[in-house]
């Protein structure tokens, strides 16, 4: 399942849920959807603050003396 479909599927449970509400299986699966979207979230960020250069003003790289994590 695509990030996209992820997303559709979890607004469709929580337009239901709003409405009529959630059996067990529903709920179970809308809490799984969940993790994976927190998931994949959790590790953008973490490849993002990875790819992160720290320079001073010259231009040197200076990541190795304040890490970020």
């Amino acid at each position: 399942m695509n990030i996209d479909e992820l997303v559709n599927r979890i607004n469709e449970l929580a337009r239901k849920h709003k409405s009529e509400g959630l059996n067990e299986e529903e709920l179970a699966e809308r809490a799984k959807l969940r993790e994976i979207y927190l998931g994949n979230v959790r590790r953008n960020f973490r490849a993002q603050l990875d790819s992160i250069e720290i320079v001073d003003g010259n231009g040197n790289d200076q990541g190795g003396q304040r890490p970020l994590h």
